[in-house]
């Protein structure tokens, strides 16, 4: 089954963002249910919830992200999954050198529309701030969907 995981420092805004996103984008576009998305965190504590702002948002969106928890990335985790999107520079290069033997499966979000962008973290912020967050990943994982099966398709293992 193919797979792909998000990344972003605590796993309680914007890569639970973008799984959630990128699933639901899977099962408007192609019927794709046979994936596995996930998402963890390059600084996380093991088994916090996404932040209110977080869940708020996702559930305009209809979507419940409830029973999210986050966890830290590790070795036997990033090894499962054919591609690994972060959503900061420093996210990349911190798991590329802790995982050299993963380092061509992980790319900034940004990266799969041909730019180089950090996703700001809206942790802390307005509401407003988790809108324009997801609004932003949302944009992306569309505009970049076929590059994201196209990686994914090149590094697919199963």
């Amino acid at each position: 089954m193919p797979s792909l995981l998000f990344i972003c420092t605590a796993n309680i805004c914007r890569s639970p963002m973008a799984s959630a996103l990128f699933q639901i984008i899977c099962l408007e576009k192609h019927d794709l249910q046979s994936w596995r998305v996930e998402s963890a965190g390059t600084w996380s504590h093991e088994g916090d919830p996404a932040v209110e702002g977080t869940k708020s948002v996702m559930k305009s969106r209809g979507i419940d992200i409830s029973s999210h928890r986050s966890r830290l990335v590790r070795k036997e985790i990033i090894e499962e999954f054919d591609l690994i999107l972060t959503m900061e520079r420093g996210h990349k290069e911190a798991l590329q050198y802790e995982f050299p033997s993963q380092a061509s499966r992980i790319y900034m979000l940004s990266e799969i529309v041909g730019l180089e962008f950090d996703i700001k973290d809206p942790f802390g912020g307005p509401l407003a701030g988790y809108e324009k967050t997801a609004n932003e990943i949302e944009m992306l994982l569309r505009d970049g969907f076929n590059t994201i099966l196209s990686l994914v398709s090149n590094n697919y293992s199963g």
